[in-house]
């Protein structure tokens, strides 16, 4: 498994030694700046590759860029309205370009509106560290009290509906404007852009727009991309709804085991593939890890390696960020079940038999607290993460175990 490492670019807390000390093999990142629908040229390819291959000092880094996480896909795109058929087009142009420069792996993902969605950036456990939460009252409250979605209401069960308006009935201004600050955190880039106002606007275009237009919406974007990726030797592969349920009254069509065998089945290619990321599905308790990959790992291209604490057995309900071995997911298992593919490839000569991995996520611990590092990204955090899993890796590999 290959052992890579997130990075948001120069302005990251988190440098390019860092990542070197960590242990990290290979980066994972993206052209953040620009803008989502537009071309990733080769010029800005290559300053991204430059930044990565040398350290503060100067000296070469020996890292490169391995992992494109993500190229957007945009609004327009997924409405199939506007410039859609523009974007595709310079998609299909930052693919080439981004084969040209070497990369292989593309992770993107087709959530509408929301990236993903946290209604506390900063939880406090009770050992002092800080990670990511999803509180389902707290964003129940948000959607019918503060956003006013019409409708909002009666997509909750009555008894959450009845706590939400409990809870925020109590809160403060401060309180109020944290939590939408929060929610609005999973628009790509946004969070300190978008009003209220923006999310309602957005939230209206996709009138109308079920979660069968969606996924039609998603074929249709894939029988574009996905030949084109197979000629070109690259390797897409989609990211889960994050957390996987209907939010917003805004359909979700990557949420599932079915949802991503019907995406493999729709375009039957070996580079239309999986990031299968542990924390995102590993929200819904009806969610497989290890069986996942065990079933679906032929086209498993990515993994994203992080853990949540469940707060209920029920699929819409409360979690937070756990520590990479600590949460509901046995991480033990589904390490074990994606050496286990490996093994197979390997078997198969397949060249890409490496199954890059990146430990996602990280509660915010030590030195971490107060740096200011991006949501859910921070050094020691994720280093603590990585050494964890990379102790897994060596215990199930010692003596051929695997």
């Amino acid at each position: 498994m290959r052992q890579t490492w997130r990075w948001f670019g120069p302005q990251d807390r988190v440098s390019v030694d860092d990542m070197l000390q960590a242990g990290a093999e290979g980066v994972v990142t993206a052209l953040h700046q620009v803008p989502t629908g537009a071309v990733w040229t080769p010029e800005d390819i290559a300053v991204r590759q430059s930044d990565i291959a040398a350290m503060k000092s100067g000296t070469p880094s020996g890292l490169a860029w391995e992992v494109v996480e993500s190229l957007p896909v945009s609004e327009d795109i997924k409405k199939q309205r506007g410039d859609w058929r523009a974007h595709i087009a310079s998609y299909r142009t930052s693919l080439r370009n981004l084969a040209a420069a070497g990369l292989e792996t593309i992770c993107y993902n087709f959530m509408p509106v929301l990236d993903w969605t946290r209604t506390d950036l900063a939880y406090r456990l009770q050992n002092g560290a800080t990670c990511m939460r999803f509180d389902y009252v707290d964003f129940a409250a948000f959607d019918i009290h503060i956003l006013g979605r019409a409708g909002a209401a009666e997509d909750f069960p009555p008894e959450i509906s009845g706590e939400a308006a409990r809870r925020f009935a109590v809160m403060d201004d401060a309180r109020k404007s944290a939590l939408s600050r929060n929610i609005v955190s999973g628009l790509p880039g946004a969070a300190d852009r978008f009003t209220l106002e923006d999310v309602r606007r957005h939230l209206a275009e996709y009138d109308g727009i079920s979660a069968e237009r969606l996924r039609g919406n998603f074929v249709a974007f894939l029988e574009q991309i996905a030949p084109l990726a197979e000629e070109l030797g690259l390797r897409m592969c989609c990211h889960p709804d994050d957390p996987p349920i209907g939010l917003l009254g805004l359909p979700r069509v990557m949420s599932t085991e079915a949802d991503y065998s019907a995406m493999m089945r729709a375009v039957d290619l070996p580079a239309n593939g999986i990031t299968l990321c542990s924390g995102s599905l590993g929200a819904r308790p009806d969610n497989d890890l290890s069986g996942m990959m065990e079933r679906l790992g032929e086209r498993v291209h990515f993994l994203h390696l992080r853990n949540v604490h469940r707060e209920t057995q029920e699929i819409l309900g409360s979690f937070y960020e756990a520590e990479h071995l600590g949460g509901h997911t046995d991480m033990v298992a589904l390490v074990g079940a994606a050496l286990a593919e490996e093994a197979r490839r390997r078997r198969a000569g397949r060249k890409d038999a490496s199954i890059p991995f990146r430990p996602d996520h990280g509660q915010d611990i030590l030195d971490d607290l107060g740096r200011g590092a991006q949501p859910g990204y921070p050094a020691i955090g994720r280093l603590k993460g990585l050494a964890e899993l990379r102790g897994v890796i060596a215990g199930l590999t010692h003596a051929g175990a695997a």
